[in-house]
């Protein structure tokens, strides 16, 4: 079968550990040596007891390398950043020793990646986002060519340390920003496949980018303003009204970077209606007490709005809204 394929999951808290517990728990079919980087009380009962996950269906338990020390694990072939987006930045120089010649960088992050222009073309071709990339980090410190995106589906939570509890989805939707169907992407894909998930490489991995972040944008900052679940916004003739308008303004901008949506807006909108009484991510981390993915999920928008000149006036305004939330009960 050769050499097995190293991969750190890098931020291993649910999605990460609901991925790394599948792909550590049959390493004959995946042929992944996988290793964790976590901390604090989760990585201390991973270390203790193992990784446990729970599904529908079963309880798995895994025992698996885990480390809040990168160092202590060398090179890798993939590294799969599954932190919250404004957390990656800070992680760069921790990442170091894991990066080999050819290691590629899996980033399994919401919203509007650090590499997005990396292989556009044209104008915008190399431009770095400061919203998400503050002082070009990442971009410098990683390196753009071995980014691979990877939009994450699933739903999962930490029930308690070392226990990841699996909610629904199996989907991470690879793509590399080139478009290629690269041996690296495939390779990958393969691995994850065989752990029981389904993750295709995609030739235009910035529409799905898009697809998502379309109700991120709107429907997280709207629910932890109003702390109302995504039934109750979309059925709110009001709310549902500015969510959609800044769907729209986001459609507009994507369309002029060159982006297809395979679905329109009211249908996104009902498809996240159908989800039901769902707490978005922006609404627990307000919640919780942790910061909230404002830049990656909004301000990234907005920035991408002044580089193709579209306005976004109904953006400006729930951006403006949400940042004073976020200040105001001290998470900003």
């Amino acid at each position: 079968m050769g050499d097995p394929i190293k991969i750190c999951i890098f931020g291993a808290g649910a999605i990460g550990g609901f991925m790394g517990a599948r792909l550590a728990a049959d390493p004959e079919a995946t042929g992944a040596e996988v290793s964790l980087v976590a901390r604090g009380p989760h990585l201390a009962a991973i270390r203790e007891k193992g990784l446990t996950l729970i599904e529908q269906e079963r309880e798995l338990n895994v025992r698996v390398r885990a480390t809040d020390d990168p160092a202590e694990l060398g090179p890798q072939d993939y590294v799969v950043l599954t932190l919250k987006a404004h957390s990656a930045p800070a992680v760069v120089d921790a990442m170091q020793p894991l990066l080999g010649p050819d290691t590629a960088v899996v980033t399994g992050v919401n919203g509007v990646p650090w590499w997005y222009f990396h292989r556009f073309g044209g104008p915008l071709e190399g431009t770095r986002l400061q919203s998400v990339d503050p002082g070009g980090r990442q971009w410098e410190g990683i390196g753009p060519e071995r980014a691979i995106g990877c939009v994450v589906y699933p739903a999962a939570e930490i029930a308690a340390p070392g226990v990841v509890r699996h909610v629904e989805g199996w989907r991470f939707t690879l793509g590399e920003p080139s478009g290629e169907r690269s041996e690296r992407a495939l390779r990958l894909s393969r691995a994850l496949t065989a752990a029981g998930f389904k993750a295709p490489v995609r030739p235009r991995i910035r529409d799905e980018i898009w697809v998502k972040l379309w109700g991120n944008l709107s429907f997280n900052p709207i629910s932890a303003l109003t702390l109302a679940t995504l039934d109750a916004i979309c059925a709110d003739p009001g709310t549902r009204a500015v969510a959609r308008s800044m769907m729209l303004e986001a459609q507009r901008i994507a369309e002029k970077l060159g982006v297809k949506f395979p679905i329109d807006v009211d249908r996104r909108i009902e498809g996240a209606a159908a989800v039901g009484a769902h707490r978005t991510s922006m609404l627990q981390d307000l919640e919780a007490g942790r910061p909230m993915e404002i830049d990656a999920l909004v301000t990234a928008v907005q920035e991408l709005g002044r580089l193709v000149d579209e306005p976004t006036p109904t953006i400006d305004v729930v951006h403006a809204l949400i940042c004073l939330r976020a200040r105001v009960a001290g998470l900003r």
